[in-house]
């Protein structure tokens, strides 16, 4: 119509335009900022590396990489080399098949290795810190072992037949495409499942017994099964039950029968189904929909299923509640469930990748953020667990571990795990590292780092807050703290702290808190919520932007995150509700607690943009209230960004680790 205007493209570019400059600009006063403020923590970064080092050395180095056990063979990685050693050679002979540095890779570390049935190829992953895709190399193995494809943007891969390799191949951090492709007279590749949804994520997975290879498409609440037989691996995959909303599921196989991981029936937590018998290929879709599922058996309340794995005769479940650890060996020969109790120490699993279904053993890692890994076997025959002592590395004694529950605002018990050394006096002056993360339904990383064991040496307390949203306590425990319940997990990290300096663990000005990537919105939260709970933040990649970043759909992830944020876009009610927490949107001039943030330029899933203009308006309130008061001892906080050149999300070697 006439006087309508229509809007110029000219504006609209130029619009971004100047948002790229003024990015730059921040970037740039950011890196300028930590040029004149690094060399201040030079002697200090100097001792902390060195004694660092000398942990790693002395722990991981020698505590060796899990096994992969194939008959008499067993394959291993370590340093960015693959070998191939006798399980009954004893003096430490092994083959080198592989090696990063010898075909150029020397900046990516092996992510993942499948070995084919007849042990005539091997399948990596290799993966740079750079990039948050990796690519896949096929080795033809033999006496000279030689690469017989690279296959770029990979994601998950498994040997469906001898030389029948299916794999997923990843774009800007979606995986939506399955291929396969074969390695003999006829070699080609092809397409065999294309996933529609934007909010499904399609992997791979082989049953145990290798009877079936596994396309499995998820979201964050739901998920659909196809099979692809090994024995017939050309013919189309068969559908196991049709996706229904907020129904996930996994498959196993065993002795013609399919068992069935899923959320289906009340409670919505995870328990075991079986279906009926199937005798042809043609009755599996029939045989195996949720009409015809039977319950084997059911998770207890508040427990969080952590891992399972199929044997012949046996299923092993590897549980946690309230953050203890324990096993529950399922026998399918006497119909009943033994549960095996862990030591108090141990809060991370580790299964030895893919040990044989027809074992008699299971071979698994314990460890916490403090005990580096220690080997474990369980024995079906013997009925015990078996602790497999690695001579080489020492014994950690002097580390007591606790486990407390703190009252939520709504009186929910919250787990928290605490770290301290035993010979630690005074435990209110000692200083105090609160971690936290509570999203997507996963736990807090608690695998053994080495900073964290050299600050119990030196006396610091560790405390791990189990808050909701995280899936320390099954799936309702992620649903109690996502969407609109966000702010339960932020009163859950409060009620945390507070219960430590009651019960003597520091104080608040001797503690600190730590939180990556989505931790930092309660972290962030806390900060503008109760600024007097801690003297100093230290964040790592953090979202602290949620309003803006679920507003923008052109980001990779923004459509599949409604599940865990709302869609604020298409509600109004969401959209206040994020609001009412998000970090940046809350920021006001108050005295706010010293605040450490890393970040990577290159991070495709925290846009770098919300990190440096957080940081601009965080520094800029706490300087406005250091200016209206004047009060004796009035303090400003430092706040300091981290922009690091290299690495991804997260996710970096040892050395980048290090460095950081």
């Amino acid at each position: 119509q006439e006087g309508t205007k229509v809007p110029s493209k000219k504006k609209q570019n130029t619009s971004v335009v100047i948002s790229d400059l003024l990015h730059k600009d921040l970037l740039k006063s950011e890196q300028e900022n930590w040029n004149d403020i690094s060399p201040t923590y030079k002697a200090l970064t100097k001792r902390i590396k060195e004694k660092l080092e000398e942990l790693h050395n002395t722990y991981t180095l020698n505590s060796g990489s899990p096994r992969m056990r194939f008959g008499e063979n067993v394959y291993f990685e370590e340093n960015g080399c693959i070998f191939l050693a006798k399980a009954d050679d004893d003096d430490g002979n092994a083959d080198i098949l592989f090696s990063t540095e010898d075909l150029g890779f020397s900046d990516a570390f092996i992510q993942r290795i499948r070995i084919s049935p007849d042990q005539r190829y091997m399948a990596i992953s290799l993966k740079s810190e750079n990039s948050e895709e990796a690519t896949c190399i096929i080795m033809k193995l033999g006496n000279l072992p030689v690469v017989e494809k690279v296959i770029p943007s990979v994601f998950s891969f498994e040997w469906a037949a001898n030389d029948v390799l299916f794999y997923t191949t990843q774009k800007n951090l979606k995986c939506q495409n399955v291929f396969m492709t074969t390695f003999t007279y006829q070699k080609h590749t092809k397409l065999v499942y294309t996933e529609q949804d934007a909010r499904f994520f399609v992997d791979l997975y082989c049953t145990k017994d290798r009877r079936f290879l596994t396309i499995n498409s998820n979201s964050k609440t739901t998920s659909e099964v196809w099979l692809v037989d090994c024995r017939h691996p050309f013919e189309s995959p068969a559908l196991v039950q049709a996706r229904t909303m907020g129904v996930i599921y996994h498959i196993e196989h065993r002795k013609d029968q399919l068992y069935i991981l899923t959320t289906y029936g009340e409670p919505a937590e995870y328990k075991a189904i079986l279906t009926h018998n199937y005798i042809h290929r043609i009755n599996l879709v029939a045989s195996s929909g949720k009409e015809n599922w039977q319950l084997v058996y059911a998770l207890e309340k508040e427990t969080k299923l952590v891992d399972f794995e199929m044997f012949s005769d046996f299923c092993i479940m590897f549980l946690k509640n309230a953050g203890h650890l324990y096993l529950n060996v399922i026998s399918f020969v006497s119909h009943s469930v033994q549960s095996i109790q862990l030591p108090t120490w141990a809060c991370e699993f580790e299964l030895e990748s893919h040990p044989e279904h027809t074992a008699s053993t299971c071979y698994f890692q314990l460890s916490s953020p403090v005990h580096p890994p220690k080997h474990f076997a369980y024995s079906f025959k013997e009925n015990n667990l078996i602790e497999q002592a690695v001579q080489e590395v020492p014994i950690i004694t002097n580390c007591h571990t606790t486990r407390l529950l703190a009252k939520s605002k709504d009186e929910t018990l919250v787990p928290i795990t605490v770290f301290h050394n035993k010979n630690s006096k005074e435990l209110h002056r000692r200083p105090l590292l609160v971690h936290v993360y509570g999203a997507y339904g996963i736990d807090l990383n608690m695998s053994f780092k080495e900073e964290k064991l050299m600050l119990i040496e030196e006396g610091w307390i560790l405390a791990y807050c189990h808050v909701r949203g995280g899936g320390e306590q099954g799936l309702s425990w992620h649903r109690d703290g996502c969407q609109h319940n966000k702010l339960k997990g932020l009163h859950d990290l409060r009620a945390c702290i507070t219960l430590l300096h009651q019960l003597g663990f520091s104080q608040p000005k001797g503690t600190a808190l730590a939180a990556a990537s989505a931790g930092g919105v309660l972290a962030g939260a806390l900060c503008n919520t109760d600024p007097e709970l801690i003297r100093a933040v230290v964040l790592q990649a953090p979202f602290v932007d949620v309003l803006n970043t679920m507003m923008k759909t052109h980001l990779p992830l923004t459509t599949e995150e409604q599940e865990e944020w709302g869609n604020p876009l298409e509600d109004e009610k969401c959209m206040k509700y994020i609001k009412s927490y998000c970090p940046y949107q809350n920021i006001k001039p108050q005295c706010y607690p010293s605040v450490f943030i890393t970040a990577y330029e290159n991070d495709e899933r925290i846009p770098l943009t919300g990190i440096l203009q957080y940081v601009q308006k965080l520094r800029k309130a706490a300087l406005d209230h250091a200016s209206r008061t004047s009060k004796k001892g009035n303090w400003i906080p430092n706040i300091i960004l981290d922009v690091q050149a290299n690495g991804s999300h997260c996710d970096s070697s040892w050395e980048q680790s290090l460095n950081e």
